[in-house]
């Protein structure tokens, strides 16, 4: 056996990184933009109840201000722009109709930032929700499209609104898919899930694979709708 075969045989039994081994993601500053809505004050809450130092933000910094004081353990408020400028990672959870504009007008405050897409492009008819395909292929694909010196991920699209609000639900038992380019990224996310108690970050894939998992939450409405529930998602196996 030469040389070469050798420290290949090495190279394929060298193990490899456990990818459970999540960074430490507790000192980061969160903010949210679109704070004052259902999924962005959920997921506040939910992180602020976890001992994330957090911001949420609002086109109106009064609005963004009262949604923080609703919510309490120490959540700051403030306008979009200083949101961004403030936090480590920023989640992005507006409502589809303004997601471009939103973040085209963020392009320099979220210059060099972790940022978080979570908005899922749905249109509605008498028949129920259906999923929107965007131009860029998906909304988080969208958001690396308009910031291209952001560190773009996409993640918390399968949440219940409902179960991240209740103060008296101790445990959100849900997995959250987590995609992106950048595996350090994605693990940071994933540990930011994981903070949550009960859920877990999974990843899922690269940004190309968003436009499915922004998708999925149009079944889980029908689900939803049909069974009075707030479903979400476990993977199995892993």
């Amino acid at each position: 056996m030469t040389s070469t075969d050798n420290a290949a045989q090495g190279a394929q039994q060298a193990p490899g990184k456990d990818p459970w081994n999540l960074p430490d993601v507790s000192g980061l500053v969160v903010g949210v933009i679109g704070g004052t809505g259902p999924q962005g004050k959920g997921l506040a809450y939910r992180l602020a109840r976890a001992g994330q130092k957090v911001i949420v933000g609002s086109r109106a910094a009064e609005r963004a201000r009262a949604a923080a004081e609703e919510i309490g353990l120490g959540v700051e408020g403030a306008d979009n722009a200083e949101t961004a400028r403030r936090s480590d990672v920023v989640i992005v959870a507006v409502p589809w109709e303004g997601h471009g504009d939103t973040l085209t007008a963020l392009r320099a405050e979220l210059s060099g930032k972790l940022v978080v897409d979570c908005v899922n492009p749905l249109g509605f008819d008498k028949k129920g929700a259906y999923a929107l395909k965007p131009e860029e292929g998906s909304a988080a694909e969208q958001a690396a499209a308009l910031l291209p010196d952001s560190r773009v991920t996409a993640a918390f699209h399968h949440l219940s609104a409902v179960l991240l609000k209740d103060p008296g639900i101790e445990a959100i038992d849900t997995d959250v898919m987590v995609l992106g380019e950048a595996r350090a990224d994605v693990e940071t996310v994933q540990a930011l899930a994981g903070r949550i108690t009960g859920m877990r970050g999974v990843f899922a894939g690269r940004l190309r694979n968003a436009h499915q998992v922004e998708s999925l939450v149009a079944n889980l409405i029908s689900v939803n709708r049909r069974y009075k529930a707030h479903a979400g998602l476990r993977v199995t196996d892993v």
